[in-house]
C-alpha cells in the first residue's frame, strides 16, 4: 500500500483507522472529547472548544471546569464580568480575548437562538471567535453531524502522510472530504489529534514506532526517531 493514493473507495482507510484506533486505545482523549463525554452537551462543547484554542489540554479541562462550576448556561455566563471570566479561564492562551468572546457568545445565544447552540455552520461562524474548526467540532460532538474538524494536528499529519497537499486547514478540510469515507469524518479528528500528541510530533516524529508508516510518504520529514 506504500505511496498509493487513497480515495473514498480505498480499503486502505479501514486499515489506517483500525491501526490508529488500536495504537491509541489507551491514550487520553483530547480535552474537548473529555468535556463532551463527561460534562455536557453542545453549549459546554462550544465554550470549552473556544477556551482550547492555542491552549494545552490539561489547562483547557481545568479552565472549563472552573467556569462551568460558576456558570454553565448562556444566562449565567452573560451575567459574569469579563474580569471574572478571565480569572476563571486563566492561564488559557489569549484568556482576555477569550473572556470577551465567551461573554458575547453567551449574549448572542440568549438573544438570537433562545439560549441554544445553533447546528447550522453559517450561524456558528457568526459567533465571535468561532472558526471552522470550532464549528465543526460542535457539530461533530454536540450534534453528531458529519464534518471534518481540522486543527494543526490534522492539517500537519494529512500533509505529512501525503494524503493531501494543502497550504492551510480549510483547504485540508475540503481535500479530506474528497477522499475520506464519510463514516470517518467525525472520528478522524480525535484520532489524529491523539496521534500528533503522542507520536507524530511536529519536529522529529517517532517514525520507528509508527503503526501506519506504510501509508505515509513522510513529506518534509528531515529528522525522525
Amino acid at each position: 500500500m506504500k505511496n498509493k493514493l487513497l480515495d473514498k473507495n480505498s480499503k486502505g482507510w479501514d486499515l489506517i483507522v483500525n491501526k490508529l484506533s488500536a495504537f491509541l486505545k489507551n491514550e487520553v482523549l483530547p480535552s474537548v472529547s473529555v468535556i463532551a463525554k463527561h460534562i455536557g452537551g453542545p453549549f459546554h462543547i462550544l465554550i470549552s472548544t473556544m477556551i482550547s484554542l492555542r491552549t494545552k489540554d490539561s489547562v483547557t479541562i481545568e479552565a472549563s471546569r472552573r467556569l462551568f462550576k460558576k456558570a454553565d448556561t448562556p444566562e449565567k455566563i452573560s451575567e459574569l464580568s469579563e474580569k471574572t471570566i478571565e480569572k476563571l479561564i486563566y492561564p488559557a492562551g489569549f484568556y482576555k480575548t477569550k473572556a470577551k468572546n465567551l461573554k458575547k457568545t453567551a449574549e448572542i445565544l440568549m438573544l438570537k437562538h433562545n439560549s441554544k447552540v445553533p447546528k447550522n455552520m453559517e450561524e456558528l461562524l457568526k459567533l465571535p471567535g468561532v472558526g471552522r474548526k470550532t464549528a465543526n467540532l460542535v457539530r461533530n460532538l454536540g450534534y453528531n453531524l458529519n464534518g471534518i474538524c481540522v486543527d494543526t494536528h490534522v492539517h500537519r499529519i494529512s500533509n505529512r502522510t501525503g494524503w493531501v497537499s494543502t497550504s492551510n486547514p480549510e483547504e485540508t478540510e475540503y481535500a479530506l472530504m474528497d477522499i475520506l469515507p464519510e463514516k470517518y469524518w467525525i472520528s478522524i479528528n480525535e484520532l489524529l489529534v491523539m496521534f500528533g500528541q503522542v507520536l507524530c510530533k511536529p519536529i522529529s516524529p517517532f517514525c520507528s514506532k509508527c503503526p501506519i508508516i506504510e501509508h505515509c510518504r513522510r513529506v518534509r520529514v528531515n529528522k525522525s526517531r
